[in-house]
């Protein structure tokens, strides 16, 4: 009995650090389809990311149309105004697809989010874009996210 406990408890404790579905808008996903959308240790809304520590990022989706490549676009938008945030790879096929991408497959982008120490302490909302060989949306997200020290 307590090592059917412990393992509950490790699994729940486990739970805390694996990525959270959030709450977001489709901003204009013309090539694909949303399911989800996940960050790591977001817990509440909007999403606190902590200067100087990094975030899983995580989008689902289906796309609507074949693609030899794709590239992720990410800004904070602040009072309706889009500033680039800075991601280490840009490159769709490096973070989690297999590509050529396929018109009716689904896929699960993985990127990473290092939030940076100049970064201001601010809310925005985050806008992340993949966008295929045209340069329309794969997927097209936003949600809230506080930047904090």
């Amino acid at each position: 009995m307590e090592f059917q406990t412990g393992l509950i408890v490790f699994f729940c404790l486990m739970g805390l650090t694996w990525a959270q579905p959030v709450k977001y808008i489709d901003c204009g996903s013309t090539s694909g389809k949303v399911i989800g959308v996940d960050v790591s240790r977001c817990s509440s809304e909007p999403c606190q990311l902590h200067k100087g520590e990094s975030y899983s990022v995580k989008v689902t989706f289906i796309s609507d149309v074949n693609s030899k490549e794709s590239t992720a676009v990410v800004h904070g938008v602040v009072g309706g105004i889009p500033l680039p945030f800075s991601i280490p790879v840009t490159d769709g096929c490096e973070s989690g697809i297999q590509c050529p991408i396929v018109k009716g497959q689904t896929y699960t982008y993985e990127a990473s989010l290092p939030v940076k120490s100049l970064y201001p302490s601010i809310n925005c909302v985050a806008e992340w874009e993949l966008r295929d060989d045209d340069n329309e949306d794969l997927f097209c997200v936003k949600f809230p996210v506080q930047i904090v020290n």
